[in-house]
């Protein structure tokens, strides 16, 4: 039991790692490109909304993850 609750664990740790690093990459090539092409700012900013999403969503999850290794 502790063994499939460890895989499970494991593998959402990897999820949130891949999720910060994609919308990092995203959200650095999008910056980058859009003032390459003149992107209007409101759309730099949704940009910068939907990379702060990923990462509360990656927080989140990582307290998750946290608090059931704290538990046992």
């Amino acid at each position: 039991m502790a063994l499939d609750k460890d895989t499970y664990l494991a593998k959402k740790t990897r999820l949130v790692a891949l999720v910060i690093a994609a919308s990092m990459c995203l959200w650095i090539g999008a910056q980058w490109i859009g003032s390459k092409l003149g992107m209007d700012p409101r759309y730099a900013v949704l940009l910068d909304l939907l990379a702060l999403a990923a990462f509360l969503w990656a927080l989140i999850v990582i307290y998750q993850i946290w608090r059931a290794r704290q538990q046992g």
